[in-house]
């Protein structure tokens, strides 16, 4: 049964997803980078980017589960570049390069309408305009037997938790704080929600927990 997962989605200590600010510079908004240490260096994040080399251990474990066994992604518009408004035209294709790491179909929500993008690789970007529930549907549509992922940002995985609609939750919580940016648990009442702890690793560079629904 297709379940419906976050994985790998790094935070400050004090629950930001993303730094303020962001622009064509900083996609991940000022020291949102910070938040990222800990997969940049593993063996996973080198290979998505055709490298060799890179950490092997606890960290590369969980960047690895973090891409793997998903047949469908759901991004939020500000995961796929800077741009506001009406798209002046066709030549944003996303941060990634002619090959994104995502490997198959893509939703991005978005108000506004656009032509899918058929990138290297697998991806093919599809512009969602109809809400959350729309993308959803299409993505597991598209994903078979496989998981979707609620790749991000914030504001995405937070309607998503809101509305019920995820299984799963994976942070790596970085040893970062930064005072501003994008809050993850405002408002947000995981014990109401379902979800309880049922994974747990800390490493260097991040504490990682999972949390599911109906476990003890």
């Amino acid at each position: 049964m297709t379940r419906v997962r976050v994985a790998g989605f790094s935070l400050s200590l004090d629950g930001f997803g993303a730094g303020p600010e962001q622009s064509l510079a900083d996609p991940l908004g000022k020291r949102g980078k910070e938040l990222h240490q800990w997969a940049f260096g593993t063996r996973n994040f080198q290979a998505m980017f055709g490298k060799e080399g890179g950490s092997t251990g606890v960290d590369n474990d969980y960047a690895t589960r973090s891409m793997s066994g998903f047949g469908a992604f759901i991004l939020g518009r500000n995961m796929f570049g800077p741009i506001r408004g009406d798209w002046p035209d066709d030549s944003w294709k996303g941060w990634w390069g002619d090959n994104p790491p995502y490997h198959a179909p893509t939703f991005i929500l978005t108000h506004h309408a656009r032509d899918p993008i058929v990138m290297e690789g697998g991806t093919t970007f599809h512009f969602i305009t109809e809400g959350i529930e729309a993308a959803l549907e299409k993505a597991k549509a598209a994903a078979g037997q496989q998981d979707v992922k609620i790749g991000g940002g914030v504001s995405t995985v937070r309607q998503y938790l809101h509305a019920g609609l995820v299984d799963e939750l994976h942070f790596a919580i970085a040893p970062v704080v930064l005072g501003r940016g994008e809050a993850m648990f405002w408002n947000i009442d995981l014990p109401g929600l379902g979800f309880r702890v049922t994974e747990r690793a800390a490493t260097e560079f991040a504490t990682h927990i999972v949390l599911g629904k109906g476990a003890g």
